[in-house]
């Protein structure tokens, strides 16, 4: 199958060129094909390498295994309903002389985007990962800036700033693992994850602790982790709802597995309980710090962007933990997680769309003025406080459970408890916007609110659901958030449990 791992790139760079041709409408059916194209094949090849084989290309530059597929396919599916929901998203801004080349460089930027993250967990080499986490940075923060505000502007500034001097951390980490495996490889090799693992134990133990704690902090700086995570709560509230779904549910994870490659050369070289808690220590920072930050916020999209760093320090506990529940469970977060905050932050953008707010305090009633949107994102969010028969509940289940089976107490104690801050802050502002009274509504009953109490232009009142199209990326996105609570495919169990194997290391 060394053809599809060519052909899931091809088809989202082809949908990047034939974006910028002059008809904006071609644009957007063409990012709806790749999407979705990309979705099936990923699929495909998670099916197919979800018994342990391995999929490469003749050249050798293009690799994935379990592992890699667990995040091919989070990605995959958040670009493919980041897809459909911007067909509706953008026909909504159809207005002014200028729509159509912005239209067309939004969705030509997408697709760039989903097929540089689709190279990630493709890369069979550290070099390769790196270019291509580096390009994930470039793509995305044209993203964010796309709408031209001194906001937005602002935020790209900084996100490119944070993380390009974060990624130069990664690139010593690099170095440093290329360095140490030249006394067993040569001066001149390619950096290959099999063939650095399998001559893990010729490497100097020092050389890979220093290695990968540069890679933590070097890539954790795109995960989120605190205290490296200051970028990123900007950059998810201006960037377009499509692209902070893409950000928050596979930008994250693919940082996250840079880190995983490293772990796995720690591990051969018999550093795992070093390198377990290293995870451990920056996981419980980054879900501590991130639930608070939750509590605070009155901008619904810079609130599910905190949610995110919770979400990554939750993962980065369950492979800390070390025992195999605990991280089947942390590689299954990857999936729930990123089909939750999908829906969310698509949640997010119908929002804006019908209200024309970023603020907390000036949605409201959402449920009745948007039947689909409102139920749908408070479903979101709902979801991602854990409640039971969704995905985030099943994933999170098996890291508590598992952290109990490492007598990781600590850890343990501390997710519990900060999910639960996480759960309230999230739980509080969210059910203000879908069921709280309209203060609109109210100032026109007599003794009612204050006059002109309307938050934004158009108020509530005018609030409605502006597209099919952003009502089906968001079903499409409920329905694997049910559907991974209810029940797992045998596909997607085997799948994870050869993931877990290959970060148990031996014959990976």
């Amino acid at each position: 199958m060394s053809w599809a791992l060519y052909t899931i790139l091809a088809v989202p760079l082809a949908a990047t060129l034939a974006s910028l041709l002059p008809d904006w409408r071609l644009a957007r059916a063409v990012t709806v094909i790749a999407g979705l194209f990309a979705l099936g094949v990923a699929i495909a090849i998670a099916i197919r390498v979800s018994h342990g084989r391995v999929f490469d290309t003749a050249a050798g530059w293009l690799r994935v295994d379990s592992l890699g597929a667990v995040f091919l396919l989070a990605t995959a599916f958040v670009y493919a309903m980041a897809a459909v929901f911007s067909v509706g998203y953008i026909g909504v801004e159809r207005a002014g002389a200028g729509f159509g080349w912005f239209a067309r460089r939004y969705f030509s930027l997408l697709n760039l985007f989903g097929a540089v993250m689709l190279l990630v967990p493709l890369a069979s080499d550290f070099g390769v990962l790196w270019v291509a986490v580096e390009l994930t940075t470039i793509v995305s923060a044209l993203l964010v800036a796309i709408d031209r505000t001194d906001g937005a502007l602002e935020a790209a500034w900084k996100y490119v700033l944070i993380a390009s001097s974060g990624l130069g951390i990664a690139l010593l980490a690099v170095i440093v693992i290329y360095a140490t495996g030249t006394q067993a490889l040569g001066s001149a090799y390619i950096p290959r994850f099999t063939r650095l693992i399998a001559h893990a134990h010729t490497l100097s133990p020092d050389a890979v602790k220093l290695a990968f704690v540069l890679a933590v902090v070097g890539f954790g700086t795109k995960v989120g982790f605190v205290p490296m995570h200051t970028w990123l709560p900007d950059a998810h509230s201006e960037a377009p709802a499509p692209a902070s779904a893409m950000l928050s549910g596979s930008l994250l994870a693919a940082a996250l597995y840079a880190i995983l490659r490293f772990f796995q050369v720690a591990v051969a070289n018999g550093d795992r309980a070093f390198a377990q808690h290293v995870l451990i220590v920056f996981g419980a920072i980054s879900l501590i710090a991130a639930s608070f930050f939750v509590l605070r916020q009155g901008n619904f999209k810079r609130l599910l962007a905190y949610s995110s760093i919770e979400h990554m320090g939750i993962i980065a506990l369950g492979i800390g933990f070390g025992v195999p529940l605990a991280v089947a469970g942390a590689l299954l977060h990857v999936i729930t997680h990123a089909s939750t905050k999908a829906l969310a932050f698509l949640g997010t953008g119908s929002l804006l769309r019908g209200y024309g707010t970023k603020e907390v305090e000036h949605v409201r009633d959402a449920g009745r003025r948007m039947p689909w949107t409102g139920p749908m994102f408070m479903a979101g969010t709902l979801a991602l406080c854990g409640l039971p028969l969704s995905g985030v509940f099943r994933s999170e289940f098996e890291i508590v459970t598992g952290g109990f089976q490492a007598a990781q107490y600590v850890g343990v104690t501390l997710l519990v408890v900060f999910v639960n801050v996480a759960f309230f802050g999230v739980i509080w502002h969210s059910s203000s916007m879908v069921i709280g009274r309209d203060p609109a509504a109210a100032s026109a009953q007599p003794g009612g609110g204050p006059a002109g109490a309307l938050p934004v232009a158009g108020g509530p009142l005018a609030a409605r659901e502006r597209s099919a199209w952003m009502v089906a990326g968001m079903l499409g996105c409920l329905v694997v958030v049910v559907g991974l609570g209810v029940h797992l495919p045998g596909d997607l169990v085997a799948l994870l449990d050869s993931a877990r194997h290959r970060l148990e290391v031996p014959g990976a």
